[in-house]
């Protein structure tokens, strides 16, 4: 029963990943983590200003490399100062 039970949790692991960015200012932060959320492959994102990290959250099976190249895209499309440290 043990087994089943690890096995049934690293299924459902979550693929979680955070990310050290550069933003001006809390309002670009704040666009930024509206843009990433909108990024297919993206589950959730959350970008803190104050610690100048964004945290996000991967849709199950998601390619994360191309995922984030999309949300770099898209982030730039919303605040072109941005940067986002892969």
């Amino acid at each position: 029963m043990f087994n089943t039970n690890l096995k049934n949790k690293k299924r459902r692991a979550k693929m979680k990943k955070s990310y050290k960015i550069e933003v001006d200012c809390a309002n670009c932060a704040n666009l930024m983590e509206d843009a990433a959320k909108k990024t297919a492959g993206v589950k959730d994102c959350v970008v803190n200003f104050m610690t100048q990290k964004m945290n996000v959250e991967f849709d199950e099976g998601a390619d994360v490399a191309s995922v984030m190249d999309s949300v770099v895209k898209n982030c730039k499309a919303v605040e072109e100062d941005c940067e986002i440290f892969l």
